[in-house]
């Protein structure tokens, strides 16, 4: 939001999950976080260094220490992998989730009116 910390991603774009898990709900204050998943060799920091925090036993975020923006979602399970939070992109608007996650914890009150694969839980396969 503010530039501190900047970044390029590299590669495929096209897996993105839109996550509806009560942890992604809280640390963003919203009711659903798209997660761009990228190879650990395709992001790049261009400027600054994010903050980071352990949000769960399994995972790590981090985040824009000067205005809070969340960026990246580090899965202990996943050490090659990161998802990067899209609303960071400069375009997220060219890349729509390609299906839902954590449907467990979905807001009832927000309606899906979509034909995106949908899971419980994690995307069958997953760690």
């Amino acid at each position: 939001q503010c530039g501190a910390v900047r970044y390029e991603v590299s590669g495929s774009m096209d897996d993105v999950a839109l996550c509806h898990c009560r942890m992604c709900q809280r640390a963003h204050g919203a009711p659903a976080v798209s997660w761009l998943v990228v190879r650990r060799s395709e992001l790049r920091i261009v400027r600054g260094v994010p903050g980071q925090y352990r949000s769960s036993a399994k995972a790590v975020r981090e985040f824009c220490g000067n205005c809070g923006t969340p960026l990246f979602f580090i899965e202990d399970s996943r050490p090659d992998e990161v998802d990067v939070a899209v609303s960071t992109l400069d375009d997220p608007i060219a890349v729509p989730p390609s299906r839902h996650i954590w449907l467990e914890s979905q807001m009832p009150w927000l309606k899906l009116d979509d034909h995106l694969p949908r899971y419980l839980r994690e995307t069958p396969g997953s760690a």
